[in-house]
Parts: structure tokens; C-alpha cells; sequence
């Protein structure tokens, strides 16, 4: 924020002007301070002006972690739920959708178990390997989030984590102790997890903003942002993206949209929309994806 002065005459008015950016457009809020004042005049004018802009910045302004959103940004973000059309899915749905799910969401990770096995799979009373136990563990981490009555919470995390790998994993359920970096098909480095010394407040700060931010923004934005920043983070050892497509369907669920089931077969442009968010805090590719991605989900489990 910066004084600007106008000469009028012989007399000079004072204003208090901040710039920002929105979008590729830099804007100013312009504040009247007052004429021809003196030094305590102008700093108390300027203290008064500071906290008018400030309050005003709040409501121009949604802070998403390491970066904002304007009120602009947000009502495009809300459109994408105009593109789709909310089913409430029958019981037989359901379980067309938890196969689904089960096997994709456990495919994307390198599971060899194919989707004609899923059904057997989950009529067993026992999992005999860890791969029946993660497609077991992960419809029973879908029946947890349509029944589930809890908010989000790092206990909600961690239980959809544990549901997902007890018995697979020594670490189910245990946000890590250790570093975690993601590698792609070349062994290159493309993310690194949150600092294991900065997790704790990393995942606090999550919980908060979704609690401050839910009445914002629309189911849609709102399951996609949750996603890709819980990603980001990754907090867990092992089984991140499981927890967080788990995690983007609580909140869709919890709003009574239709779950989405991210297919295999999409997962290239999967991994793309987050490298996308996490370079450039772009969005957009995330939720034309997941538009998509729910478009197709219908087709696959309902008999429209």
C-alpha cells in the first residue's frame, strides 16, 4: 500500500492506494485519506484506510493454502457444476460403483487384480493376499463414506486409511514418520511429500480451510481442491492417492452428489491435472478432468 498525493490548487488531497492482480488485469483500491493533513492526521487516516482494504481484500480474496482465488475465479470454478447432473444411486448401483472404484482405484497403483475377480473378491469372508485385502479394504472405505455421518477430520483421514490397508500395511492408519518423494516411470523425482516437520500444521491448515471454505465453493470445486491439495501434502507412507480419491468422494458423497470412479485407463491425465495444480495452482484442468470422469461414471454404473 502506498500514499498517493493530488495537488488541487494550493491544496493537496491524500489517498491510499493498493494494487493487485487478478487473473492478467492489475486492479486498485483507492482509499480517501483527506486534505491538506498533518503528519498525525495522515497516519491515523492511513491506520483507519489500512483496515477498511484489508476487510475488503477478505471478501475480494479466497486463500487456497499457497494461493488465492478471487471471487471471479471462484464463480468459474462453481460453473463446472452446471455441467453435470446429479444422480442419487440406487443400492445395485452402489455396488456396480464400489467394483468399479475398487478395482481402479487399486489398478492406478500397480494392483494386478482384474475387474471380472472384484465381485469374488469381495464375497470372501478372508483376503488371501494383500492385493484382496486392499480391493476388500477399499469397498469397505466406500461403504464407510456413504454411511459416514462424521465432517472431515485427521481421524476421518486416517480411518479411511486403515479401512484401506489393515493387514496389508504395518503403517495403516499412521500418518508418517518419514519422507516421502514421487517418482515417475523413469525414476525421475516429479513431487515431493509436505516435510515430515511441517505435516502436522500442513494437515491442520487442510481441515481448517475446508471448514472455513465448505459454504464457498460448490461440491465439484470443492472435492477437487480437498483432492489435489490433500495429495500435495501426502501424509501417509504409502496409499495417498487411494485416501484421496476416497477423500474426493466423502465430500461429493457428504453433498449427495454421485461419487466419481477415476478410471485406469485415464490415469496418464490424471497424474497431469496434478502436476498442473501443484506448478502452476492451476485448477481448471482438474475439473474439466473430473467432469469427464463423472460423466463417465454414470455410464458405467447407472442404466442411464
Amino acid at each position: 500500500m502506498f500514499i498517493e498525493k493530488r495537488k488541487i490548487g494550493k491544496s493537496i488531497k491524500y489517498y491510499l492506494i493498493y494494487s493487485y492482480r487478478e487473473t492478467n488485469e492489475v486492479k486498485k483500491i483507492r482509499r480517501y485519506l483527506g486534505l491538506n493533513l498533518s503528519v498525525d492526521q495522515l497516519g491515523k487516516a492511513r491506520q483507519e484506510a489500512e483496515h477498511q482494504i484489508k476487510k475488503e481484500l477478505e471478501l475480494l480474496n479466497t486463500e487456497i493454502f499457497h494461493f488465492s482465488l478471487s471471487k471471479k475465479q471462484i464463480a468459474k470454478l462453481n460453473k463446472y457444476d452446471g455441467q453435470i447432473k446429479v444422480h442419487h444411486l440406487q443400492g445395485f448401483e452402489w455396488k456396480r460403483f464400489t467394483e468399479e472404484f475398487a478395482y481402479n482405484t487399486n489398478a492406478i497403483e500397480g494392483s494386478t487384480v482384474q475387474l471380472g475377480e472384484v465381485p469374488e473378491i469381495l464375497s470372501k469372508n478372508k483376503a488371501e493376499n494383500s492385493e484382496e485385502i486392499e480391493t476388500k479394504g477399499v469397498a469397505e472405505a466406500v461403504s464407510f463414506i456413504r454411511s459416514s455421518k462424521k465432517d472431515l477430520s485427521l481421524d476421518l483421514l486416517k480411518k479411511l486409511h486403515m479401512l484401506c490397508f489393515e493387514g496389508s500395511k504395518p503403517f495403516a492408519g499412521k500418518f508418517r514418520n518419514v519422507e516421502v518423494v514421487i517418482r515417475n516411470g523413469k525414476g525421475d523425482i516429479v513431487h515431493r511429500g509436505v516435510p515430515v516437520s511441517q505435516l502436522d500444521n500442513a494437515l491442520k491448515d487442510l481441515v481448517g480451510w475446508y471448514r472455513k471454505n465448505k459454504k464457498r465453493f460448490k461440491p465439484l470445486a470443492l472435492a477437487a481442491i480437498l483432492h489435489n491439495q490433500f495429495e500435495e501434502i501426502h501424509p501417509f507412507q504409502d496409499g495417498n492417492g487411494r485416501v484421496g480419491r476416497l477423500l474426493l468422494n466423502f465430500v461429493l458423497v457428504k453433498n449427495k452428489y454421485t461419487p466419481i470412479n477415476i478410471s485406469l485407463e485415464d490415469r496418464g491425465e490424471y497424474y497431469q491435472t496434478l502436476q498442473e495444480y501443484h506448478k502452476n495452482n492451476n485448477l481448471k484442468p482438474t475439473m474439466e478432468f473430473l467432469v469427464k470422469q463423472y460423466k463417465k461414471t454414470l455410464k458405467q454404473v447407472t442404466t442411464r
